[in-house]
């Protein structure tokens, strides 16, 4: 499994490079071992090491440690969502057992953040989904009669009040939820990865090749080594079914966003001077767009079945220039070459919008498949997967497990093409959107 990213993202360009780094280049032997060092390794490795001060604890990352997908989403902590498949009054609970999960990852972001004074641009501004179309008018009042019956704060808003406050007159209608909160995604890792126990081994750049299991360990294959463990945690999340975890339950997603550079005070000035902003889509494949704390726009507006392991800068171009029209629709006043930065990044989907936290064997252990919603819902089940591997039963597990499994996907070619024609489906319906 090798990975190559792009270097263009702005939420990782924002910081300091990083030194010290290791790379595996010896056998070692462990009790702990975690693949893969996003929100979700990373809490795993931070609650191991706590748990087991004394004990060697290995915590291993194909590219650099919260330069995946933890850095390269668009920075909401969600506390609802709105095109997860639970929109009847009959998914009414399922709704509910989800949305229970988001506030428990809104928590322990929380309590991360206190813990060791984080500054990750946190703001308790909520977030809006927000359409262009008016039709869409009914699927958001349906979405606010479901918000209502389980005591979500939220509001409907039309075209004159979304101008003030968004800056664009693109929308027309809006619902505004009010317990999500944005943040930098890129801030929020880095203090993970420097806050890490210091019995924790943190190896970067150390692409694992294959995994086996031989009595009670775990044998993992790297290019320059081998870990021999007595315990494995995946937290992979978009590579989990590259490794041959949990295959026909989870598949990876391709995006690519654009941040502009920060407007000017006359550019500013010309769209309103809007306070920091995120807007999600009404319809699936729409744009998502941000406004950031330092006047800087974000939009993700692409989505698709690609080779999860790289994306040329040819092709990355052409969805840039996608995000350039996108942001000319909503703020045509601005300069068309706005656009700084673009990059690619994996999220991890489940057929029915679930996630994956269990044990797989006696030794082996999961979480991953946020469908979009990984910081909070990362961090969750990275603390909550160490506890669980370690034979302990929380409250938190108590909710996490009575969600609705993950439900079982056909074999590519079936699932390829299955997800293609969903993806085009849902692409023609959002052209408007985008």
């Amino acid at each position: 499994m090798q990975i190559v990213n792009d270097n263009g993202c702005s939420w990782i360009n924002d910081l300091n490079s990083r030194s010290n780094l290791k790379v595996l280049e010896k056998n070692e032997e462990c009790k702990w071992l975690i693949i893969g060092a996003g929100y979700t390794g990373l809490s795993a490795a931070r609650k191991l090491g706590q748990l087991y001060p004394n004990q060697k604890i290995i915590l291993v990352d194909a590219q650099l440690a919260g330069e995946g997908a933890s850095s390269r989403n668009s920075g909401y902590l969600v506390d609802t969502t709105l095109n997860d498949g639970f929109i009847s009054n009959k998914e009414l609970d399922n709704y509910k057992k989800k949305a229970d999960i988001y506030k428990l990852g809104i928590e322990a972001v929380k309590r991360f953040i206190k813990e060791h004074q984080v500054d990750c641009d946190w703001n308790e501004c909520g977030k809006y989904f927000a359409s262009s179309k008016e039709e869409d008018k009914k699927t958001l009042e349906n979405f606010s009669g479901i918000l209502s019956k389980l005591g979500f704060e939220h509001n409907l808003l039309s075209n004159k009040e979304l101008k003030e406050k968004l800056g664009t007159n693109f929308y027309n209608i809006a619902l505004h939820t009010k317990g999500g909160i944005l943040l930098h995604p890129g801030k929020l890792v880095r203090a993970m990865i420097d806050t890490l126990p210091e019995n924790i081994l943190l190896y970067e750049n150390s692409s694992l090749l294959n995994w086996n299991k031989e009595n009670d360990s775990v044998i993992c294959n790297f290019k320059n080594g081998s870990i021999k463990t007595k315990k494995i945690i995946f937290a992979t999340n978009g590579f989990l079914k590259s490794l041959g975890i949990k295959s026909n339950y989870n598949f990876p997603i391709t995006l690519t966003a654009s941040m502009t550079r920060s407007l000017t005070n006359e550019e500013f000035l010309s769209i309103g001077e809007p306070k920091e902003w995120g807007v999600l889509p009404v319809r699936p494949m729409g744009a998502t767009i941000r406004m950031t704390k330092d006047r800087r726009i974000l939009i993700r507006n692409t989505a698709e079945v690609y080779n999860p392991y790289q994306m040329s800068k040819f092709e990355l171009n052409k969805r840039s220039l996608k995000q350039s029209l996108g942001i000319k629709k909503r703020f045509p006043q601005l300069p068309d070459d706005i656009i700084q930065s673009s990059w690619s990044g994996i999220v991890s989907r489940t057929r029915n919008s679930s996630q994956v936290f269990e044990k797989i064997d006696n030794n082996i252990f999961v979480a991953g498949c946020y469908n979009g919603s990984g910081i909070g819902v990362g961090t969750l089940f990275g603390e909550q997967i160490a506890l669980k591997a370690s034979n302990e039963y929380t409250k938190e597990i108590k909710t996490i497990e009575e969600r609705k499994k993950p439900t079982w996907l056909p074999p590519d070619p079936f699932l390829g093409l299955g997800v293609r024609v969903r993806l085009i489906y849902e692409r023609f319906r959002a052209k408007s959107e985008i």
